[in-house]
């Protein structure tokens, strides 16, 4: 598995995904209520889209906040796995402080391996592998 690669498609996937997500901020968007009383907006929904068309051709299954509900009895023996939260701080969105994040992580036998942390108001772009490091830039 090519890591490298990985973590490349996990950039992109982000910050194409804070894209969607800051189209919507720009917007006089509704908010919804999940289930468990969360708020959940149309930014959490198209950035979780715009993540999954990048992941899905790694042929590595995709567990996300926003997803598909995968019950664990289907996921406990995965060995890699893309973890999401498309918009990390849905809250402070719907408040519009600029205090949200797109969350992506590469899981390897239940450790990140990968880790994509990207701040889609100021173009803070957080990442690290384990084969390179962690690394701070701005896009």
């Amino acid at each position: 598995m090519n890591f490298n690669k990985l973590l490349i498609k996990a950039i992109n996937a982000s910050i194409e995904g804070g894209h969607a997500i800051m189209d919507v901020y720009a917007s006089d968007f509704a908010v919804e209520l999940k289930d468990d009383k969360s708020l959940l907006t149309l930014a959490d929904k198209n950035c979780n889209e715009v993540i999954e068309d990048h992941l899905k051709g790694t042929d590595i299954p995709f567990l996300s906040e926003e997803g598909a509900k995968i019950i664990y009895e289907d996921r406990k023996d995965w060995e890699y796995f893309w973890l999401v939260d498309p918009l990390d701080g849905t809250k402070e969105f719907v408040k519009r402080n600029g205090e949200f994040t797109v969350n992506i992580a590469l899981i390897e036998n239940q450790k990140p391996i990968i880790g994509v942390i990207f701040v889609p108001v100021t173009g803070e772009l957080y990442f690290s592998s384990k084969e390179i490091g962690a690394f701070k830039v701005a896009v």
